[in-house]
């Protein structure tokens, strides 16, 4: 640690890893974008003749000003309300295939060119989604699928490349604004959506966001590098400052992987837990929160693209104010990383369990349930700072493989969570939902005690020993 305190920093300006950052942001703005917009779109594409069932709601109806209709010529369906599960569920079915594989693969070839194409995967099935829902939801399930195959290798990639490209005490600043463009993008893609939905028809939420994806994987193949020692910009100064701070941290040997000490590594399974409990609530506000809004709430968030999209701007701000506050707690008051890393989690877990409990008591009072809910993903946002970017303190050689691991687990709650929700809420009632509120800040709450316990912030001795000692 004292070594690492006498390298000459390089300024953050107009850096090759800062230009990194941004554009990886800009990847993650086009993979959230792509997997949201369909969830808008399918408004406009149900025949509404079969699915206008405008039903009563538990509170007093909020009643939107009507606004005119706009000629539109683009093909509507007869799908029930099942297949549209499927429709909007198939995605995450394909995303947990390639989280391992990702993490893998980046690690042997390289992560830049396996984000890229995997990015552009989707962009490409995004594009054909007019065409698979015209041929039959069989079809467009499959395109979801696809898309979900191609998203899936993107965050163990960028995991594995900033293993060779975040200094240990720029990784919060960092890996923040890189994954922040998540939220942005979903942020920018529900309202967005509604609107071009409603000027154009729901075929350009495919074809605009589309094309924002091929604008993207242009500029990434053109100014992207692997690690700096292969960029062909960066300045001396930068190429130096970080392999010399990431000189100790990285296994000297690529080709082995010592699986046992990995899925045996407590530490590692402190991060599964939190991450896991973590997406349990935050997968069942975003397929459940337009749900609530209406049923109960009796507001329907279609007709409000910013209120929908609410919690993620303030989930993407406290994120990226939460990676300047742990990165100086860690450089300037030389607070350990692993008490960072409990002390964000905690907040990041706990804060939205309370506030999501919170908002169940609310009953009708509409503001303070859409206060409480938008608190409960904003101080989610902290995370982000916590067990989210652990993978790179413990183990940067294996990052990549580490969260493919965690990510594959965290997929499973956009599976099951919003079902098990939609099953313990058959009536709609107030009651229900309070069960269903529990449950999620229950599981939030256990995931930040395990974490708190188990997890830890050192370079764990697996990652890097050479080869002949596994």
């Amino acid at each position: 640690l004292v070594h690492m305190m006498i390298i000459p920093t390089a300024p953050a300006l107009c850096s090759s890893r800062y230009s990194l950052a941004i554009l990886s942001c800009y990847g993650f703005f086009v993979a959230y974008a792509l997997r949201v917009n369909l969830s808008v779109a399918m408004v406009d594409m149900l025949n509404s003749s079969s699915s206008n069932n405008v039903n009563s709601s538990v509170c007093l109806r909020h009643n939107n000003p009507p606004r005119p209709r706009h000629n539109h010529t683009a093909s509507v369906y007869d799908w029930d309300s099942e297949t549209q599960g499927w429709i909007l569920g198939s995605f995450f079915y394909g995303y947990i295939i390639t989280q391992i594989p990702g993490g893998y693969m980046a690690r042997k070839y390289g992560a830049k060119w396996l984000l890229g194409f995997g990015i552009l995967g989707t962009v490409i099935f995004t594009l054909l989604t007019p065409v698979a829902a015209d041929l039959g939801a069989g079809y467009l399930i499959a395109v979801r699928v696809l898309e979900g195959i191609g998203e899936g290798v993107t965050f163990p990639a960028m995991h594995a490349m900033w293993a060779s490209w975040a200094p240990p005490m720029e990784r919060s600043r960092l890996l923040t604004i890189s994954y922040a463009g998540a939220q942005l993008g979903t942020v920018v893609a529900l309202p967005l959506s509604g609107q071009i939905c409603f000027y154009l028809d729901w075929t350009y939420v495919f074809y605009i966001f589309g094309a924002v994806g091929i604008l993207w994987f242009i500029l990434w193949s053109l100014l992207v590098s692997n690690s700096p020692t292969s960029h062909r910009r960066i300045s001396e100064v930068e190429r130096t400052y970080i392999t010399a701070s990431l000189k100790n941290e990285l296994s000297p040997t690529t080709d082995h992987i010592p699986w046992t000490s990995i899925l045996t590594s407590v530490p590692l399974w402190a991060i599964v837990v939190a991450h896991f409990s973590y997406n349990w609530t935050f997968y069942t506000l975003l397929t459940l929160l337009p749900t609530y809004m209406n049923d109960i709430l009796g507001f329907s968030i279609k007709q409000n693209g910013m209120l929908s999209a609410l919690p993620y701007l303030g989930c993407w701000l406290l994120s990226m104010g939460g990676g300047q506050l742990a990165d100086y707690l860690r450089e300037t008051c030389l607070f350990s990383t692993v008490a960072v890393r409990k002390a964000f989690s905690i907040i990041g877990m706990m804060g939205p369990a309370v506030f999501l409990v919170a908002a169940g008591y609310t009953d009708c009072n509409y503001t303070l349930a859409v206060i409480f809910l938008t608190i409960s993903s904003s101080l989610g946002g902290f995370s982000a700072s916590g067990f989210n970017i652990n993978h790179l303190d413990i183990a940067p050689s294996y990052a990549g493989i580490l969260l493919g691991i965690t990510n594959s687990f965290a997929t499973i709650p956009g599976m099951v969570g919003p079902v098990i929700a939609r099953s313990l809420t058959k009536s709609n009632t107030i009651v229900e939902w309070r069960t269903v509120f529990f449950i999620s800040a229950g599981i939030n709450l256990f995931g930040a005690a395990f974490y708190t316990l188990f997890g830890k912030g050192t370079v764990q001795p697996w990652a890097v020993q050479s080869l002949h000692i596994q």
